[in-house]
């Protein structure tokens, strides 16, 4: 293969995360000019269009292979330095990890709290739902995610974190206004919901599992793409929705929430997943994260 230059390969890894060729000049204090030179430069050593042009940037397919070299390469150049005694002035560690809304939220911050920080390590979090989280791996943007994916991306590892539990609520006073005049089975899918992004199918499936005939829940739907927020609008009477467990309880306990249907969660398991790369801050994050997974959320059955 082709040699592939690192000043080149850091480049494209800079213009990536900084989303624009500017932004990448700038962290590597050299020119835009010099910048696209280089992008140029590789495209040709590679014969591949690695970039695709748009606000921000985006890899291509085979820019995220050079992506993910590059990134893993600037993590080994890190820990190598550190073990030769020339780091000083390098910076922290940084960590870029994917994580559902969820998740960050109620119990993923408590997880990084732990994480010893000597030496520093810098944490830079994507959020995205757990279902698309393994994407970003696959791109090279992250080194780890949070995912519901137990299918491990190639060349990541995998390890079960437990099942995040979803109760379906809303407040009393719109289960009186829409849910009262005949059984849920046949309310809920009329009834207005609450939902995260148009990539959300929680509810959907949740009307599905109480009434398999039906599409899912209803057109009526307000978009509330924060999790804080999305319990806000459920506990406001804006619609129904599944509130994670730890933010659902204590509205429960004081009244603002009731469950429409006791018993009846929607469990999610939730994933590790890392790279393959022997990097001692990846490393020390995985084993708190499954520590704090383990004392926050349910166990597999």
């Amino acid at each position: 293969m082709t040699e592939l230059p690192f000043d080149q390969v850091r480049t494209l890894l800079a213009v990536v995360d900084g989303g624009t060729f500017d932004a990448a000049a700038a962290a590597l204090h050299v020119t835009p000019s010099a910048v696209s030179q280089r992008i140029k430069a590789l495209e040709q050593r590679t014969g591949r269009v690695l970039l695709t042009r748009t606000k921000p940037v985006r890899p291509t397919e085979s820019g995220q292979v050079v992506v993910r070299f590059a990134r893993q390469m600037t993590a080994l150049e890190r820990d190598a330095r550190k073990e030769l005694g020339i780091a000083a002035g390098s910076g922290p560690a940084r960590l870029p990890i994917a994580v559902n809304a969820d998740s960050l939220a109620t119990w993923f911050l408590s997880a990084l709290t732990r994480v010893p920080q000597s030496p520093p390590i810098c944490f830079d979090l994507h959020r995205e739902d757990e279902a698309h989280t393994a994407a970003l791996l696959r791109e090279g943007r992250v080194m780890a995610a949070v995912t519901s994916s137990a299918e491990p991306v190639a060349g990541c590892t995998v390890r079960p974190l437990g099942l995040a539990r979803y109760l379906p609520v809303a407040s009393p006073q719109f289960a009186a206004h829409h849910l009262s005049a005949g059984p849920l089975e046949r309310r809920l899918p009329d009834a207005p919901v609450i939902v995260f992004d148009r990539r959300d199918e929680l509810q959907d499936r949740f009307v599905r599992s109480l009434t398999p005939d039906e599409s899912g829940a209803g057109p009526l739907r307000h978009y509330v793409p924060t999790s804080e927020g999305f319990c806000d609008a459920v506990t406001a009477g804006l619609g129904w929705g599944l509130v994670p467990e730890p933010q659902a309880e204590p509205l429960l306990r004081s009244g603002a929430l009731m469950e429409l249907a006791p018993g009846r969660r929607v469990d999610v398991p939730l994933y590790w997943q890392q790279w393959k790369l022997d990097v001692p801050a990846l490393a020390l994050v995985a084993e708190t994260v499954a520590a704090v997974a383990a004392e926050s959320l349910h166990a597999p059955r």
